[in-house]
């Protein structure tokens, strides 16, 4: 196997796009503490990124992502993890890759009552640690591959996530009228690996989030009425608060969200 595509973390995410990058042809080699986890036909090696650089001596790959996981949230884990194991994972390659994305999180614009959609013009803010952390791993990126693409994710769901399930069925919803932002798990995969495929050379930086900014209340008030659980307090627009993200810069390069609000996304996953 000669990979011509590297995976930098290999989780959830990062194995859907291995697989969807394996499906058009590709060979992928994934980068994972263990590399038992990472699904065929993907290639996994073994390797701690915040403890050790890997041996990248034998390949040289065309496109390159970085989709790393940090346990816990604190701002020394993901300074271990997105930071300098990121580092490590990119400093090893013989040479930079024609084309690279890293997955990052629109946690780093931090939470604002805007009248506007936030958009990729937005300065980041990062209202903690770990949200710092990410943006030092976003300009150490660029450093290292000027010509990547950065893809700031908002809330992932689908698969096996069930937080806010969980939530609507124990009536834990606080905050009815903060918006709130999320994308599929199927459409963050499929954004990335459009990113490397496409055409047109991407630009530097994307938000990758659905259609459709939802108030938090609404969201579980659908979800509720799925369920069978007790409504939960009603949202009111009036009292919005919270950051509004636009996906308009994303759309215009060809992609488009297979599930483009919370209702198609929860209606067909059942998560």
């Amino acid at each position: 196997m000669t990979p011509d595509v590297l995976l930098v973390g290999a989780g959830d995410l990062g194995a859907a796009v291995g697989l969807r990058l394996a499906d058009l042809g590709h060979d992928v080699l994934a980068l994972r503490r263990n590399a038992s986890r990472v699904p065929a036909p993907l290639v996994g090696r073994a390797v701690d990124l915040t403890r050790e650089a890997p041996d990248l001596s034998d390949v040289r790959p065309r496109l390159v992502v970085v989709a790393l996981t940090a346990r816990p949230r604190t701002e020394e884990s993901y300074r271990a993890t997105y930071v300098e194991g990121m580092a490590r994972a990119l400093d090893a390659l013989p040479e930079p890759p024609e084309r690279a994305v890293l997955v990052s999180s629109t946690a780093v614009h931090g939470s604002h009552d805007l009248p506007d959609l936030e958009d990729e013009s937005t300065p980041p803010d990062p209202a903690d640690g770990p949200g710092r952390m990410l943006v030092a791993a976003e300009e150490a990126f660029h450093e290292r591959v000027p010509h990547g693409s950065v893809l700031r994710l908002s809330g992932l769901y689908g698969g096996g996530s069930t937080r806010l399930l969980d939530q609507v069925r124990k009536g834990r919803i606080d905050d009815p009228h903060r918006w709130t932002n999320r994308i599929h798990r199927t459409d963050a995969a499929s954004a990335v690996v459009h990113l490397l495929t496409m055409e047109a050379p991407p630009e530097h930086l994307y938000l990758g989030t659905d259609d459709a900014p939802a108030q938090l209340g609404d969201v579980a008030a659908y979800l509720a009425d799925r369920l069978g659980a007790p409504a939960p307090p009603p949202a009111d627009p009036a009292q919005g608060h919270g950051k509004r993200l636009s996906n308009a810069r994303l759309r215009s390069t060809g992609w488009a969200p297979a599930y483009p609000s919370y209702r198609e996304g929860y209606a067909t996953s059942g998560s």
